[in-house]
């Protein structure tokens, strides 16, 4: 069993549901925590970070900075980080899992050491994720790396001084952030460029956000193309909170609309820079009925929702929740701009069509949009691929819940890779779930 009561591995059949009421508390930002976690480990000194996640991205990301010589004590819910400042050890291999935004930012920081590795037991997945132009900008600032392919495994080594470097912004944020972690503490500093359409501002906004709440001091054009970083700056270790979890909060809010009942769900700061907290005026858009008081939404479920046309780029790992809902909405909802999707834990546009039309919906793709026409019901009563794909698991749950007939996901344990209490805060609010082994598919 893990630690959250479950198997180790599991396939989740969905049982319908009637309705969904009653309270909960957000969990924790996935993207704060992994972040938070790392500038405490670039700081001297010990931070404790309050509230942090329990996914599995924050445990890669640990496990790696114990690993680089920080140390790690977990008081309940909080952890205590005693950093390693600008000298991680060398000569150590990291393997961070299926956690993508960890693998980069990891990346960035390695230009500080001398033969780091980089190793991943989902190569499938990760190993599959392009991670060139990161490679190529950190090259351009004097590091050695060595990889095939510009993919994992790959190693990277320093010291790098700092200056002016470019990167691509076209494929992932995370380049840009990863970079950003770094420049502070490089002689020279960091003059960043972005290149190409920038994608995803939030999480750049949530790395700057970061780097404030640890001491940094650095300057920004607003579109964020032109960062500037001094140099020779060190991270200030502290208290930090990290705050609600708008992507996957997004899924509970959907489910919450889509069924009668009423959800409080808090710990959602309204001034949140997380891009996923469009995710609620989207809803409102659909007509759902979710009015705001303090940090807490309330949900009055079971409204008819309507399709919307929307620019998904700044919210993209609300899109999937959001298909949802949009899947027993009158008309034909499209998502544009989010071309990103496509390099993901699986490629969410063709693999979330492909699964959608499994189950009877009528669905369509093009290189950068995904569109769905809405539909009064879903049969149901079939197995749905979970594609190792925790926000592909949170949209195929949501059906389950809507559908007249059980609906089989397989591969559900890896939920656990960003909201490991997902089914059993959806069980806390009415929902009924089977936890069956996983089967060979």
């Amino acid at each position: 069993m893990s630690a959250d009561g479950l198997p180790e591995t599991f396939d989740v059949l969905v049982h319908p549901a009637r309705g969904l009421s009653g309270a909960l508390q957000a969990q924790p930002s996935k993207n704060y925590t992994t972040r938070y976690l790392l500038a405490a480990a670039l700081a001297e000194g010990e931070t404790r970070v309050v509230g942090i996640a329990t996914s599995e991205d924050a445990g890669a990301m640990l496990r790696c900075l114990e690993a680089w010589g920080a140390g790690v004590t977990l008081l309940g819910d909080d952890a205590v980080v005693r950093g390693f400042g600008a000298a991680p050890r060398a000569g150590v291999t990291l393997n961070p899992g299926n956690a993508g935004a960890v693998a980069r930012f990891l990346m960035g920081v390695a230009a500080l050491t001398t033969d780091t590795t980089f190793v991943t037991d989902y190569p499938e997945s990760l190993g599959r994720r392009p991670q060139g132009d990161l490679l190529d900008a950190l090259e351009r600032l004097g590091a050695r790396v060595g990889s095939s392919g510009g993919r994992l495994p790959l190693s990277i080594s320093g010291p790098v001084q700092g200056g002016t470097v470019e990167v691509s912004a076209e494929k992932s944020s995370q380049y840009a952030s990863a970079l950003m972690f770094l420049g502070p503490l490089l002689p020279l500093g960091l003059e960043l460029r972005l290149t190409g359409q920038i994608k995803s501002h939030a999480p750049l906004r949530q790395t700057l956000d970061t780097l404030a709440a640890f001491g940094v001091v650095f300057g920004a054009s607003p579109d964020l193309s032109r960062i500037s970083i001094p140099g020779g700056q060190q991270y200030r270790a502290g208290r930090v909170t990290v705050p609600g979890d708008y992507p996957g909060s997004a899924a509970i809010l959907a489910a919450a609309a889509l069924l009668p009942g009423q959800l409080r769900l808090s710990n959602l700061r309204e001034n949140d820079l997380q891009g996923e907290r469009e995710a609620v005026a989207v809803l409102r858009e659909m007509g759902a009925d979710i009015v705001r008081e303090g940090d807490t939404l309330v949900v009055r479920g079971g409204r008819p929702l309507r399709a919307v046309t929307r620019d998904g780029d700044g919210f993209t790992d609300a899109v999937q929740a959001l298909t949802a809902a949009a899947a027993f909405a009158q008309g034909t909802t499209t998502w544009d701009n989010v071309s990103t999707l496509r390099l993901k834990e699986c490629d969410r546009i063709s693999d979330t069509r492909r699964e959608l039309q499994g189950l009877g919906l009528h669905a369509a793709e093009t290189s950068d949009s995904l569109s769905l026409t809405g539909t009064a019901r879903i049969a149901g009563g079939v197995t749905a691929d979970g594609h190792g794909d925790h926000r592909m698991i949170m949209l195929l749950t949501l059906l389950g819940l809507k559908a007249d007939a059980p609906i089989r996901i397989t591969g559900a344990h890896h939920i656990r890779k960003s909201y490991p209490l997902f089914f059993q805060h959806l069980e806390t609010l009415g929902a009924s779930f089977e936890y069956l082994p996983t089967e060979a598919h």
